[in-house]
């Protein structure tokens, strides 16, 4: 597939487009038998990348005599700047390839496609840029149709996910350039709530072949086997269907038996959230609880982050939210601002709206009935670290307790340039084209900082980094911050963790031990976990999907537990009550 490489929100790279390859095989057998799709009317998906809305596109599905015929249209923004007036697809009833046609206009200029499959061959005739070109390659004859950017297409993609044995292999073909391998390795049963229905839906994860390394995405399928959404993590980019990307809706994960849905007033809009709690607790409204119960907040990472942080198919806060109900705490984890069901928008925010964000959750839990106002802690992960640390340092007086999980240690700066130089190393380029990218990403931060230095930077580029959020990751300061936190303090770690990386770990519990009021500082490190902590063997965020153990460490979770227990006196509290 053709990658688009876009930044995390920590990591401002190069809009790149790098034509995905993998070896040519013979013309693949045909496919089993393929469910009909539900025809519907017009479906309309809104394409988000790095969380910011880039474009639309409405697709129908139609059955015809002979097979099936998938149109779209719709327009994506810069930087891509597609504008898409006809896109048709045939399929035959076997779901083999017959036809693609398309008309769009691309940057502005007229482009064409028209590609016919017949005979295991792939025959285009394609004008952009003014000049016209023709092209023959082979393909296998039940091959998946994905040229670059048009997202209906993967509506038959959804189709074949449904008839095949996992783990398996199907070839794609990226029109008119490549034929590639399509691995599926895994699939798992979720649940979509909108305002109207609950959407019974399968998630595929998938991994497309890449002349720079694999490519790892979701595919997700309702039950008449239409596609919802489309996923490719590591470049933030984001295709979901207008009833699945409602702030209405939200997927369902590891939801607990009396599990209370709230709304919590913020800055003008409201925080969408999920309490969890102890089995044995006062169910919600109860006038008199028996017990008050200590609290953890969970604080998600950057990026649009839910209220169970999914990464990769991995519910890492929804796991964490179990575990530590189970124990006895009341566990409150929400949607982001502008993520989810919650209100606001987050692509103006900074962290330390994010931080007010917290003091919102934190306002709401001193009015409960069953929470122990003396005994709320804060959990954050990753770039939610931060925004905890900062929500700390200004409640000392309604915080009792932090934790940092895979937090950063330095400025958001250092931890862009080191993970920048990590991914560098790892590819075969020379060493002056690697000092060029280095001295760009350095560039642009001098830029976002100061306002000066612009003009040498492409305009792309700017759009991307010139924020209000990213202007504030790279002045926050942990050195500055720290040392106003008077809370015990936990530091946990993975030591193959590559996004941030051990030694801020380190740096961490230096700042923690260097404060004038210091009332505990712990280091928590684990051997063999990743950035989720799940146990991992390069770490890589490309190893993400692939992974068998979708669970967060048991001795992460045992560790966390015990921590805030000892820290929120949660057993002697029990006893006594």
């Amino acid at each position: 597939m053709l990658r688009t490489v876009m930044p995390r929100r920590y990591s401002i790279v190069a809009l790149a487009f790098l034509l995905a390859a993998s070896p040519l095989g013979a013309a693949g057998q045909q496919a089993p038998p393929v469910p009909a799709p539900t025809p519907s009317p017009e479906a309309s998906f809104s394409i988000f990348i790095q969380g910011a809305t880039l474009g639309s596109e409405q697709v129908t599905v139609t059955s015809t005599p002979t097979g099936w015929i998938i149109r779209s249209s719709g327009r994506i923004g810069n930087p891509v700047n597609l504008a898409t007036s006809r896109f048709e697809i045939q399929y035959d009833r076997e779901w083999r390839p017959v036809s693609l046609d398309i008309v769009a206009l691309l940057r502005g200029r007229p482009m064409t496609l028209r590609t016919v499959f017949a005979n295991g061959r792939a025959s285009s005739d394609q004008v952009q840029n003014g000049q016209a070109t023709q092209k023959t390659d082979t393909v296998a004859a039940d091959t998946v149709v994905l040229p670059n950017m048009f997202f209906g297409a993967y509506e038959a993609l959804a189709l074949r996910l449904q008839t095949v044995t996992i783990p398996a292999s199907l070839r794609a073909y990226i029109a008119p350039e490549i034929e590639i391998a399509l691995q599926v390795t895994g699939v798992s049963e979720e649940r979509i709530r909108t305002s109207g229905r609950t959407i019974a839906a399968k998630r595929y994860t998938v991994v497309f072949g890449n002349v720079g390394g694999p490519v790892p995405g979701e595919v997700w399928v309702d039950e008449d086997g239409r596609l919802i959404r489309f996923r490719v993590p590591d470049q933030a980019l984001e295709v979901v269907r207008e009833d699945a990307v409602a702030v209405s809706s939200r997927v369902e994960r590891l939801g607990r038996t009396g599990d209370e849905q709230v709304f919590i007033p913020s800055n003008g809009f409201s925080l969408a959230a999920t309490i969890s709690k102890p089995p044995a607790a006062s169910p919600a409204g109860a006038r008199a609880p028996a017990t008050k119960l200590p609290v953890v907040i969970l604080v998600p990472g950057a990026g649009p982050a839910d209220r169970d942080e999914t990464m990769a198919g991995i519910p890492v806060f929804a796991q964490v939210a179990n575990t530590l109900s189970d124990a006895g705490f009341l566990v409150v984890r929400y949607d982001k601002r502008g993520i989810g069901q919650s209100g606001g928008r987050d692509e103006s925010a900074t962290i330390g709206d994010f931080a007010d964000d917290v003091r919102a959750v934190v306002d709401f839990l001193r009015r409960r009935k069953d929470v122990d106002p003396g005994r709320i802690s804060v959990v954050g992960h990753g770039d939610g670290g931060m925004v905890a640390m900062l929500a700390a340092s200004q409640l000392t007086k309604h915080v009792a307790a932090l934790a940092l999980l895979a937090s950063p240690g330095t400025p958001g700066g250092e931890l862009i340039l080191e993970q920048q130089r990590y991914l560098l190393d790892r590819l075969s380029i020379p060493e002056e084209e690697r000092r060029t990218r280095i001295a760009l990403q350095e560039r642009i931060q001098v830029a976002v900082t100061t306002g000066r230095g612009w003009e040498s930077i492409p305009p792309a580029y700017r759009r991307q980094a010139d924020t209000a959020w990213f202007r504030s990751y790279l002045a926050f300061r942990p050195n500055q911050v720290m040392p106003k936190v008077e809370q015990p303090v936990a530091v946990l770690q993975g030591d193959r963790d590559r996004q941030v990386g051990a030694r801020h770990a380190h740096l961490l519990m230096e700042l923690a031990n260097g404060r004038k009021r210091n009332p505990g500082a712990d280091l928590l490190l684990f051997e063999g976990l990743n950035h989720l902590f799940v146990p991992a063997t390069t770490g890589d965020v490309e190893e993400y999907p692939t992974l068998p153990d979708k669970n967060v460490s048991a001795k992460v979770l045992t560790a966390l537990t015990t921590w805030l227990k000892d820290r929120l006196h949660v057993a002697a509290a029990s006893a006594g009550r």
